[in-house]
């Protein structure tokens, strides 16, 4: 039986190997192969410390230099000779070396412990995918602002419980998601800073009792700090669960934007047209062109914040130090930023090949009396009603349009003066979906001029100009 091999690492204490069902649900290395990178820039930070504190000699920090040279060459060109024997990639790299540079390889473990060893490796990957994530994220904005700048006079109908509301401008609509996302990016980013300390030389649980140097380790690996308690720098599992929880926020985002475009480019809205790289068709029906890409953006969002809640099930309640529970963390963790960014990458292609319709979205704009509240503010500007008097005879007009099956622009004055004699001719101003949508000036409103700021703004943070 294979599993023998497996116990040179750690068998010393048992008489019989491991059963196939045990080997086969103790083994990570399908998994965490993906860290071998960061388990062996680990291995060299640790290896030179050693060294640096005259825990092991010069020579053999030499040879465990070199060794690891050539099993990270070994890993770039795909001929490391994985064993899943030996249960992770760990001991995989350890068991490597110590083929190619034979006694020294038995000291690079010395003052280290696997509990240390994997959650160091862990946050360096965790570090680096956060950081590309962000990267993503801002690509995303990119996409977003441009498109925005396109349509930053473009009027649509702005929705409350999917009802027409006010008409706003399709620009302002896009850079709404630029400040979720851009809130995304910065969650990342703290993401990063907070788990940016090193759980090397914390050991099993209690640190060592040799003279190592944690500070020279952590400097080395790029980190901020050493974590100051070693029962929790092994059992810490709070930066995936805040990473994830990130995601989580993000992809829930990406979902509201996904759901936009599965309702814009049906045919009842027809206010956009996804290309033909991110449609489908259908197997029956030859007229169909089905958003695929948003749906499915829209179903692993919520796959992102299943595997948030499967890691704080498997934390939740366990005990310090460590326990075997946490094999799965890197699971969860690497299959979350994988769904994530690929989610990503298609909404980005979406957004930068979508085709607005802006005909239809201003004809649906100018539908629902969507500019109501223009008129019960012009009454409260130029009339000096109470809002509430405006909201009310505005109210009563809405009631007289309807019945009339037209829209408020399309009253007479007449009309209009058997509901208030104050009202004139000026009101027509105002009823225009145009108008009604220039006139928000506010800070962070509708107006195309408000738009066409941000935009501006924008291009500069991200680098766009």
């Amino acid at each position: 039986m294979t599993s023998g091999k497996g116990q040179t690492m750690w068998g010393g204490r048992f008489a019989a190997t491991p059963s196939d069902i045990m080997e086969e649900i103790n083994a990570s290395l399908d998994i965490d192969r993906r860290m071998a990178e960061e388990d062996i820039a680990g291995s060299r930070a640790h290896a030179d410390m050693l060294s640096e504190m005259g825990i092991i000699s010069f020579d053999d920090n030499e040879a465990i230099q070199a060794g690891l040279d050539q099993v990270l060459n070994e890993l770039r060109d795909g001929t490391f000779p994985f064993r899943r024997e030996l249960e992770d990639i760990h001991m995989n790299v350890e068991a490597r070396l110590k083929e190619i540079v034979g006694e020294p390889a038995g000291r690079l473990h010395t003052a280290r412990s696997r509990n240390d060893q994997v959650v160091t490796d862990f946050r360096l990957w965790t570090r680096r995918a956060l950081d590309h994530s962000a990267r993503l994220i801002g690509g995303l904005q990119g996409a977003l602002v441009l498109r925005a700048e396109e349509h930053a006079g473009t009027i649509m109908p702005g929705f409350t419980h999917l009802q027409t509301a006010q008409p706003v401008t399709l620009g302002h609509h896009l850079l709404a998601y630029v400040e979720m996302t851009s809130r995304d990016w910065t969650r990342l980013s703290d993401c990063a800073n907070r788990l940016n300390e090193s759980p090397l030389g914390a050991a099993a649980l209690a640190g060592t009792g040799f003279p190592i140097d944690r500070d020279m380790t952590a400097e080395a690996l790029g980190f901020a700090r050493p974590m100051a308690n070693s029962l929790d720098a092994v059992s810490a599992r709070d930066f995936a669960l805040e990473s994830l929880a990130a995601l989580s926020i993000a992809a829930t985002h990406l979902s509201r934007l996904a759901e936009e475009i599965v309702l814009w480019s049906s045919a009842q809205f027809s206010f956009a047209q996804l290309t033909d790289e991110w449609s489908t068709g259908s197997s029956i029906m030859p007229q169909k062109r089905n958003p695929d890409a948003a749906e499915l953006v829209r179903a692993k969002a919520s796959l992102i914040t299943g595997f948030y809640a499967g890691l704080q099930g498997a934390v939740k309640a366990l005990p310090l130090a460590y326990a075997k529970d946490l094999q799965d963390d890197k699971r969860l963790t690497f299959e979350a930023f994988d769904t994530f960014d690929l989610c990503v990458r298609a909404m980005t292609g979406m957004i930068e090949t979508i085709r607005f319709k802006p005909e239809n979205m201003r004809a649906a704009a100018a539908k629902g009396f969507s500019t109501a509240t223009d008129l019960a503010d012009w009454l409260v500007r130029e009339l000096g009603l109470p809002f509430r008097e405006a909201h009310h005879v505005t109210g009563s007009l809405v009631a007289v349009a309807e019945g009339k099956g037209v829209d408020l622009a399309d009253l007479t004055l007449a009309d209009m003066q058997e509901v208030h004699n104050g009202i004139t001719e000026a009101v027509f101003d105002v009823l225009t979906v145009e108008a009604s949508a220039s006139s928000r000036t506010s800070y962070g409103g509708t107006s195309p001029v408000r738009v066409a700021e941000q935009v501006a703004q924008w291009k500069q943070r991200l680098g766009l100009e």
